[in-house]
């Protein structure tokens, strides 16, 4: 059967609890239909890039499904009439990952790459000191005075 994942945002004002009975449902659905989901992550309550149906956040979910395309259809048929789902998106994979998804790795796992890629290339060079105040200042004592030169001048 071909693979699929597919990812849902819920409307804000519902609890989390209400976002995981919304994907048994419709695991459910695929099952009726002879698919199954091999995995299912809640990702949270997120902002969203822009409002949809007047939200700026939105619960978002996402499930691996191995099912036929007719499954995946009703599954679809039933998130555009269900009030509760303000998107959906599914695409065709050619293999689910078995590892948690990026939205769900912790930072310190991702901490492997190099943090300072975004850094400019002047910020490669080396600060100046920072000026101090002429309050700030150390009074100057003989041994930390620079050396003068102690010739007279003869006239």
């Amino acid at each position: 059967m071909p693979l699929y994942e597919s990812v849902y945002i819920a409307r804000p004002d519902i609890s989390a609890t209400q976002v995981e009975t919304l994907t048994a449902d419709m695991t459910k659905i695929l099952e009726e239909n002879g698919g199954k989901v091999t995995k299912d992550e809640y990702w949270g309550l997120k902002s969203l890039a822009y409002r949809i149906k007047k939200n700026r956040k939105g619960h978002y979910s996402l499930m691996n499904i191995d099912a036929p395309a007719a499954a995946l259809t009703e599954m679809e048929r039933n998130m555009r009439l269900h009030e509760d789902v303000l998107r959906y998106m599914s695409i065709r994979v050619d293999e689910h990952e078995e590892e948690p998804s990026v939205m769900m790795q912790s930072k310190s796992s991702r901490d492997d790459r190099d943090r300072d890629r975004g850094r400019g290339r002047d910020d490669d060079r080396p600060k100046p000191a920072a000026a101090e105040t002429p309050a700030a200042a150390p009074a100057a004592t003989e041994e930390s005075a620079p050396a003068a030169d102690n010739k007279e001048t003869e006239v």
